[in-house]
């Protein structure tokens, strides 16, 4: 029987792994066997928007009320991310959670910079801005206010129904053109994802979720994302069945790649959840990376190559002529933002 001794439930990473960064490294202790507590702690950046630069992300600016995500999910990209505070991108990447109170000040003085040209901002560049915290925070819901009261225009993207919790915000944005929401679905299996991605929504949430903001006018893009072979690939053509029946727009995809520290975390994680076919998933990966499990380079990072690779870009062609053929995504405005806060739009 598989041994369990270190996996805990809403805990995604099986244990901290190295930091790049640092010259020390993590040892296990033996006698210690319980879940890591969640922490979090406040920051004080400087600036909120991220300039991108990346040519094959599609967006110019990003913003991420969070560092660090609880949702847990094994394949994060963004896990690397947590090192440069010095943490690991194992386990203190979900556990040790880094909050950005101040952000909606530092988002309504980037507005008002002098000569300040709107463009879309992209809420959950790197880490989700409706994890968990956020329904505490509500950083995530000011920053939205303030988007609404200057009618600037942002994109989202997230992997929890909390979303629905804005309805109220993200409505009246949605009927000047100023919101999309992309919703994150990599698997419809709800075995699968409590342990791939612990505590996000579940599957049923999600579509539900999709459906409620599609019947009030918020358009919705999915992300099937990451693409993983021998693991969620045979689900591609029933995601896209059941999120178009769900009204969704668009949808996009890309595949699983393990770079950096991520690799070790989704290792470690396969290995203990499934280790029946954990080799085959991880040679498959390798397959379609040129005997790599990572991939770094625009815009080969989300294609892949190599017979499998193929095989998941023909079934996703497929299903955009079966079930998106005649949808369109909406293209989001910034002809009315305002320069200055419209008080009379306030909705609190």
């Amino acid at each position: 029987m598989e041994d369990q001794s270190k996996t805990y439930k809403g805990q995604g990473a099986i244990r901290n792994v190295d930091n790049r960064f640092s010259r020390y490294s993590f040892e296990e202790d033996e006698d210690f066997d319980e879940p890591v507590k969640t922490s979090f702690t406040e920051i004080f950046p400087k600036t909120i928007v991220n300039t991108i630069s990346s040519p094959d992300l599609g967006f110019e600016y990003s913003l991420n009320p969070y560092q660090g995500c609880e949702h847990g999910c094994s394949y994060c990209f963004a896990r690397p991310t947590h090192e440069y505070w010095g943490y690991s991108a194992g386990i203190d990447f979900e556990r040790q959670i880094m909050v950005k109170k101040s952000a909606p000040e530092l988002l309504e003085k980037f507005f008002q910079k002098r000569g300040y040209k709107p463009k879309t901002i992209m809420f959950s560049g790197n880490t989700d801005c409706y994890q968990p915290i956020e329904r505490k925070l509500q950083i995530t819901r000011k920053l939205l206010q303030i988007c609404l009261d200057y009618r600037h225009p942002v994109s989202i993207i997230t992997k929890n129904a909390l979303i629905l919790r804005d309805l109220d915000l993200l409505e009246p944005m949605a009927a000047q053109h100023l919101v999309s929401v992309t919703i994150s679905i990599p698997t419809l299996n709800e075995d699968l994802r409590r342990v791939m991605e612990p505590r996000t929504s579940s599957a049923a949430n999600k579509l539900k979720a999709i459906r409620i903001l599609s019947q009030a006018g918020v358009p919705v893009n999915v992300m099937v994302a990451p693409v993983i072979p021998a693991l969620t690939s045979d689900e591609s053509l029933n995601i896209l069945k059941s999120v178009s029946e769900a009204g969704a727009r668009s949808f996009g995809y890309s595949l699983v790649r393990l770079n950096d520290t991520v690799e070790p975390v989704f290792v470690d994680w396969i290995e203990k959840h499934f280790p029946d076919r954990a080799s085959k998933v991880l040679n498959q990966i390798r397959s379609m990376r040129n005997g790599k499990l990572g991939e770094k380079r625009f815009f080969e990072r989300y294609k892949g190559d190599g017979n499998i690779a193929e095989l998941i870009h023909n079934t996703f062609d497929l299903g955009r002529k079966k079930y998106f053929a005649h949808k369109k995504p909406m293209i989001l405005s910034a002809e009315n933002f305002t320069g200055s806060r419209s008080q009379q739009l306030r909705l609190f």
